[in-house]
């Protein structure tokens, strides 16, 4: 390198697939060679533990994870040169095991970072896995010294100040944050331009995207400068290459380039993105040839049926609606109607002589009972049963169509409408439902008016209304949220202005319902507190709400 130091780098926002070490192996060096050949890079950055996939969880244990590890880390050093990279993978040293960071150019092994900072909360248990690391990174860049880090790092004042006192001129994180609302401003803000603050010096932040299970990657990759101002942002749900380009100024500072800016998202537009990306990655890496979904003429079923051809294109959706004595002629126009302003293929079929004969069948077991929920419960499970028997016979997995205000009270059917593969607005209240619907139809007529317009209805019983059994919405997400996110007491939700046995009764039924969502199909998670991943409530519990 001669003249004035300069650096090419570039951001590999990759979605690895968890396990697929071989196949994330083949994708960073495909990458890596693309950086060097296109873009003349000198430094090309993946994110945590990319070699395989994040968040890896018990596979770490398996003899076989620690050989194809061992082969990747060969491979990289033998198949790229002419490029220095920045990989994570999980490093086994003995029994312990590190979420490292290796620097590798032409073959050798330039450093290696162990993270220092173990998460262990929410939705992250490394400290089941790794062991910390203690000893700052730092490696040079053709003149320049970069620190290194892994997320977490990121996080706490320490890691980087290590960094910096060893002599680090800009800091290089690579990173597997999720996705929730509101999180890349906190990234942005709270973080990074807090660590740029402590330590004056420009970071690139490189972050994985993708969807694993429950938990979605938004990559938002991006570059700081030393005063704290995001001179680049590459986009959320997009996987790609991002080029950035780092100079020494005449003080001796690392100064980036400005670079592609792109815009941070609205709500509505965030979390949609998050249930799109969600679903296609959930139903691609399973390779299920498409899905198939109950469609009711409500506005949670028209929601997920927008999300899932969005996310896998219509030719792969199919929507069934399955109309009982209760089902309102509005609600099958609706079905129908919005299945072909979408392009699905769109069935109706009855439940009615499934119901009859259910009845009839425990007409001697129910003799002398009044009719009450079980007989609701009954047309929810003959909905299951024609919705399971098409995805076994089509091999296409079964959306459900369930919200988190739903879920989190039990208003939903064991083995009926919670039955399913997955679960993709499974974290979304119902006025989030309600505003992520409008959203949609301002990018195109995807709903009719009057599925979002209506009273919802489960459509069980004669003139049934959604309010016969819970709050209103308004009153009721609200208390939800504050039991659910912040683990508010009833007296602490009341004194925000709620009625007390209101909000009692409504932490009671949550209590109540956590053997319902034990048995729930995993979801995209895109709140603070999501049920799955970082909820670990007892079923059996003695512990008294109120």
């Amino acid at each position: 390198m001669s003249g004035p130091w300069r650096l090419r780098g570039v951001m590999a926002q990759l979605n690895s697939v968890v396990g697929d070490v071989d196949g994330n192996t083949s994708r960073i060096i495909a990458a890596a060679l693309e950086a060097r050949e296109r873009e003349r890079a000198d430094l090309i950055l993946f994110p945590e533990l990319a070699v395989c996939g994040y968040p890896p969880e018990d596979l770490l244990f398996h003899a076989g994870m620690r050989q194809k590890v061992a082969h990747s880390i060969e491979r990289l050093r033998r198949e790229v040169a002419g490029i220095t990279l920045i990989v994570g993978y999980p490093e086994y040293e003995g029994t312990s095991i590190f979420n490292s960071a290796a620097v590798i150019r032409d073959g050798r092994l330039l450093a290696n970072h162990r993270k220092a900072r173990l998460p262990n909360y929410r939705v992250f248990d490394e400290k089941r896995y790794f062991t910390p690391g203690t000893a700052p990174t730092v490696v040079d860049l053709g003149g320049v010294t970069a620190g290194v880090l892994v997320c977490e790092d990121i996080w706490d004042s320490e890691p980087a100040l290590q960094a910096k006192a060893a002599g680090a001129q800009l800091l290089l994180v690579i990173n597997a944050s999720p996705y929730e609302v509101h999180k890349q401003a906190q990234r942005e803000e709270s973080v990074a331009a807090r660590r740029v603050r402590e330590t004056g010096v420009p970071i690139v932040f490189v972050n994985l995207i993708g969807g694993q299970d429950e938990l979605i990657f938004d990559g938002q990759s991006f570059v700081m400068d030393a005063a704290g101002r995001v001179t680049q942002r590459a986009a959320a749900y997009v996987e790609g290459l991002q080029v950035f380009d780092l100079a020494l100024g005449a003080d001796g500072a690392v100064r980036p380039s400005p670079g592609t800016l792109s815009p941070l998202l609205g709500e509505a537009e965030s979390v949609y993105g998050a249930l799109v990306l969600g679903t296609r990655d959930y139903v691609g890496k399973h390779r299920f040839p498409g899905v198939v979904m109950g469609l009711s003429g409500g506005v949670d079923s028209a929601l997920t049926l927008c999300v899932a051809v969005d996310a896998l294109g219509a030719s792969r959706v199919h929507s069934v609606s399955m109309p009982s004595r209760y089902t309102s002629a509005m609600s099958r126009e609706d079905a129908a109607l919005q299945a072909a302003w979408l392009g699905v293929e769109h069935s109706e079929i009855s439940i009615e002589g499934m119901f009859e004969a259910t009845l009839a069948a425990l007409a001697g077991e129910f003799a002398g009972r009044e009719p009450d929920t079980t007989e609701e419960n009954i047309q929810s499970r003959c909905r299951g049963v024609l919705l399971m028997a098409i995805s076994n016979k089509t091999g296409k997995m079964l959306l459900t169509t369930g919200n988190k205000s739903e879920m989190s009270v039990g208003y939903a059917t064991l083995y009926g409408d919670m039955a399913g593969g997955f679960a993709p607005i499974k974290d979304c209240s119902k006025l989030l439902v309600y505003r992520l619907a409008r959203w949609r139809n301002e990018c195109s007529m995807a709903i009719p008016e009057r599925v979002i317009a209506r009273p919802p209805s489960a459509e069980l019983r004669p003139d049934q209304k959604d309010t016969d059994s819970l709050p209103p919405y308004e009153i009721l997400d609200p208390i939800l949220e504050a039991f659910i996110e912040e683990d508010l007491s009833v007296d602490q939700i009341a004194a925000r202005g709620f009625d007390r046995a209101t909000v009692g009764r409504i932490l009671d039924l949550v209590k109540r319902n956590e053997y319902k969502r034990r048995q729930a199909p995993p979801g995209v998670r895109v709140s603070g507190r999501a049920f799955g991943r970082d909820w670990r409530y007892p079923i059996t519990s003695g512990y008294q709400t109120r």
